[in-house]
């Protein structure tokens, strides 16, 4: 396994704080010198598609030793700046977080940081962008709905879809947000679309967080 791969599986064991934590606290300390830029996402998901664009872009995360982490939730983003950020391994920061959960990086950041209410634009300064209002509604739009439709073909779901959009509680409901809902029914699967669909959006429609992060780190 990779040096940004083992830090970050390490930083999750170490901040899940389980029977293993001691020893992936030693594992992290040990790999942080070989860092040179933590990126903190909600879920895997978000990571995928950070990943997925770099990759795009011609860049190699790992030879740039920058990981990206998980944290589980915007909720747990704490437990990782908190070690991570200036009164722990000082380590370069980044992140992304859905607007309904940005209040927890604020307030992590302005806890870790000392900075007083920062907006939305002075935390995009410090690293940490907002997707609006989530990833998937990002990619779906960067990409239109007909497209989306066309790459959940092209992943064998258009049954899925089709008698996912019959449902009751469905119908009605504006077709981007019966895209965006479906791509959470299933464990896995919102990971697989932000693969699929990051792999499929021109680089010149790229959403802007995404863009914006990967032009910080």
């Amino acid at each position: 396994m990779h040096d940004m791969a083992r830090f970050r599986d390490a930083a999750v064991s170490w901040a899940a704080a389980g029977a293993d934590a001691d020893a992936a606290a030693g594992l992290v300390r040990e790999l942080a010198g070989r860092v040179s830029t933590v990126v903190l996402v909600e879920g895997q998901s978000d990571a995928a598609a950070v990943d997925t664009f770099a990759t795009r872009l011609g860049r190699d995360l790992e030879l740039e030793r920058i990981s990206i982490v998980p944290v589980g939730g915007a909720t747990s983003i704490r437990r990782f700046l908190e070690p991570f950020g200036p009164a722990g391994l000082d380590l370069r920061l980044s992140g992304l977080v859905d607007a309904a959960e940005e209040r927890f990086f604020r307030q992590a950041v302005q806890g870790s940081d000392r900075h007083p209410e920062l907006t939305r634009g002075e935390m995009e300064q410090l690293g940490f962008f907002v997707c609006v209002p989530d990833l998937e509604f990002e990619l779906i739009g960067a990409i239109g709905t007909d497209r989306t439709i066309d790459v959940i073909s092209e992943q064998g779901d258009a049954r899925a879809l089709h008698s996912f959009r019959n449902q009751p509680a469905q119908r009605g409901r504006p077709l981007e947000q019966q895209l965006h809902r479906f791509m959470g029914t299933t464990s896995g699967r919102k990971s697989r679309y932000a693969i699929a669909l990051a792999s499929a959006i021109d680089l010149s429609r790229m959403p802007r967080p995404l863009e914006a992060l990967l032009d910080f780190v």
